[in-house]
C-alpha cells in the first residue's frame, strides 16, 4: 500500500499534497505505467484521511492524464512516454528507466490516450460550470443493459439488416407517441429524421433548404450553429435577441429566411419566449415561401417546475416550423442521437432528393432506444432526471446563497433545464473573475463569450458588454461534495 506522510503540506490543501506526492512518484519511474492505485476507500483508511480528499486528488491526476481509470477496475498509472510519443507536450516530465509493460496494460493505457490527449489541454478544474457532460450515477445502466440484452435476444435478424435514410420504424413511432403524449404535437413517423448528433441533421437541412438562403443564428447563442453555416458554405447572420426571445424586427432588417431558436428554453439565457412572441414569429415565417424556423427544442424535459411550455411546432398551421431534439441531455452527453420533425412538404422532398444518405445511427442502438421507450423505461428516467437535477440545483442555490458570496449574486432563470445564471457584482472585471475562479479550481463560464458584439450598435446605446460579469452555470456534471469549496473559492473573488 502507498504511503505518504502529509503532516507538512505547508499552504496546500490535503488533496493537493497527495497529487503532488503521486505525481512525483510517477515522474521518477516509481509508479510504473499499467501499475493499479489503492482503492479510494482503501487508500484513505490508510493515510488516515477522508475518501473526498483521495477522490480529488485522483481527479486531479486523471484531468492531467497521469492516470487513467477503468469502470469497475478502479485506477492505473498511464504510459507518460507513450502520451509524449504521440505529441502531447507535458512539461517537467522526464523519461523514466525501462518499462516493461504487460501486453493488457498497454492496451489498457492506449485506451486513455486520447482521453488523457484533450485534458492535457485543459486547465485542471475540481468543478466546471463551461461542462454538459453526464454525471455517471443518473445513467440507468443496470435497466439499459436489460434492454440491450433483450434487443440482442429478440432482433437478430432486425439488426442485419440496414437502416432506412431515415431510421428504423420502431423508433421513429415510439418518438412520435412520446411527442404526442408529452409535447402535444400530432406527427407522423415518416416526418421523422434521425441522425447521429444534431450538427449532422443540421447539414442535411442546409442541402434541404438550399444554400442560397440566409440563415439566422440567435446572439447571444450556440455557437456552434454558425460554424456548422460557415463549412457549408451559406450565409449566416447574427440575430440580436430581447427580453422575449428572438427579435423580428432583426429577422426583417437582415432579411433572414431560415432562422434557428429555442423558444422553450434558450441557450445561454434561459429565456422563454411567451406566447405572443410565438404567433409574431410564426406570422413572420408565413410571410414568404422560403421562410422556416428551426425550433431546437432544447433542454425542454427537464423543465424543474410546472409543465413543459408548448412548443412552436404544435401550434403551427402553415407548416413553417422544423423541430429538431436530442437524448444528449436526457440519457447521457456521450449518446449521439437526435432526430427531427420536418413538415409534409420538406418530408417528400427530403425522401425525393436526400433518401441516398445512410442512417448515421447503428440498427443496434435505434432498436435498444426504441425498446427503452415503448416499455416507459424513459419516462420513469425522465421524472427520476427531474428530481435529480431539482435537488441538485436547490443545494447548490441553498450553499451559494448562505455564503458569504450571497449578498453579492443575482440567480436568474434556474426554473429550466441544467443551467442558471449567475451575475456577480464587483469591482473586478470579468476576465479578473475568471482568473481568480481558475487560480481556486473553479471554471466559470461568462455569458459574454456566447455573444457577437454589433460595434456600431452599441456604442449608439453606450453598451461595451450586457452581460458583463454573468455567468452560465451549468451544473451537471458538478459533484456535490465540493459545492462547499465551490462556494468558499466564489466568496474570495471580490
Amino acid at each position: 500500500m502507498l504511503t505518504y506522510n502529509l503532516t507538512a503540506t505547508g499552504s496546500d490543501s490535503l488533496y493537493e499534497s497527495l497529487y503532488k506526492c503521486i505525481k512525483n512518484d510517477i515522474l521518477q519511474g516509481k509508479l510504473c505505467a499499467g501499475e493499479k492505485l489503492p482503492s479510494k476507500r482503501s487508500f484513505a483508511k490508510n493515510l488516515g484521511i477522508s475518501v473526498i480528499t483521495v477522490e480529488n486528488a485522483y481527479g486531479q491526476l486523471s484531468d492531467e492524464g497521469y492516470i487513467y481509470s477503468m469502470p469497475k477496475r478502479g485506477f492505473y498509472v498511464s504510459d507518460i512516454d507513450m502520451v509524449a510519443a504521440r505529441g502531447i507536450n507535458m512539461k517537467g516530465i522526464s523519461k523514466s528507466a525501462d518499462r516493461n509493460i504487460s501486453g493488457d496494460n498497454y492496451i489498457y493505457g492506449m485506451e486513455s490516450f486520447n482521453e488523457a490527449a484533450s485534458s492535457l489541454a485543459k486547465s485542471s478544474y475540481f468543478a466546471d460550470f463551461s461542462s454538459n457532460q453526464t454525471d455517471s450515477e443518473i445513467f440507468p445502466f443496470s435497466i439499459w443493459s436489460k434492454t440491450v440484452r433483450s434487443v440482442l435476444n429478440d432482433n437478430q435478424i432486425q439488426l442485419m439488416i440496414n437502416s432506412p435514410c431515415a431510421g428504423i420504424l420502431p423508433l421513429r413511432n415510439a418518438i412520435a407517441h412520446y411527442l404526442r403524449d408529452f409535447r402535444g404535437m400530432q406527427v407522423f413517423s415518416h416526418q421523422i429524421i434521425i441522425g447521429a448528433g444534431t450538427e449532422y441533421l443540421y447539414g442535411l437541412l442546409i442541402q434541404l433548404l438550399g444554400k442560397n438562403l440566409i440563415y439566422g443564428v440567435e446572439n447571444p447563442g450556440y455557437h456552434k450553429i454558425g460554424k456548422i453555416c460557415k463549412s457549408m458554405g451559406v450565409t449566416y447572420r447574427h440575430v440580436d435577441m430581447d427580453e422575449s426571445g428572438v427579435s423580428i424586427h432583426e429577422l426583417e432588417e437582415k432579411k433572414i429566411d431560415i432562422i434557428h431558436t429555442s423558444p422553450s428554453h434558450h441557450f445561454p439565457t434561459g429565456i422563454v419566449m411567451p406566447v405572443s412572441r410565438r404567433y409574431e414569429l410564426l406570422g413572420w415565417a408565413a410571410k414568404k415561401k422560403q421562410h422556416y424556423i428551426i425550433e431546437d427544442d432544447y433542454d425542454s424535459e427537464l423543465r424543474l417546475s410546472g409543465k413543459p411550455f408548448p412548443t412552436l411546432q404544435s401550434i403551427d398551421v402553415s407548416g413553417k416550423v422544423i423541430y429538431m431534439n436530442t437524448f444528449t441531455k436526457t440519457l447521457a452527453s456521450t449518446v449521439r442521437i437526435s432526430y427531427m420533425v420536418l413538415p409534409e412538404d420538406l418530408a417528400k422532398r427530403f425522401y425525393s432528393e436526400l433518401s441516398f444518405y445512410s442512417c448515421t445511427v447503428s440498427n443496434f442502438e435505434q432498436y435498444t432506444l426504441a425498446q427503452f421507450m415503448e416499455n416507459g423505461s424513459f419516462e420513469k428516467h425522465i421524472n427520476r432526471l427531474r428530481n435529480y437535477y431539482q435537488n441538485k440545483r436547490d443545494a447548490i442555490l441553498k450553499e451559494l446563497k448562505s455564503g458569504s458570496i450571497g449578498k453579492y449574486i443575482t440567480i436568474q432563470e434556474e426554473e429550466a433545464g441544467v443551467h442558471f445564471l449567475m451575475h456577480i457584482q464587483s469591482d473586478c472585471t470579468e476576465a479578473e473573475i475568471v482568473e481568480k475562479a481558475k487560480a481556486g479550481g473553479v471554471k466559470l463560464d461568462p455569458l459574454s463569450r456566447y455573444y457577437i458584439k454589433n460595434t456600431e450598435k452599441h456604442e449608439q446605446n453606450g453598451q461595451e458588454n450586457p452581460y458583463e460579469n454573468t455567468y452560465v452555470m451549468n451544473y451537471s456534471s458538478v459533484n456535490m461534495e465540493n459545492i462547499k469549496k465551490v462556494v468558499q473559492v466564489l466568496s474570495q473573488l471580490g
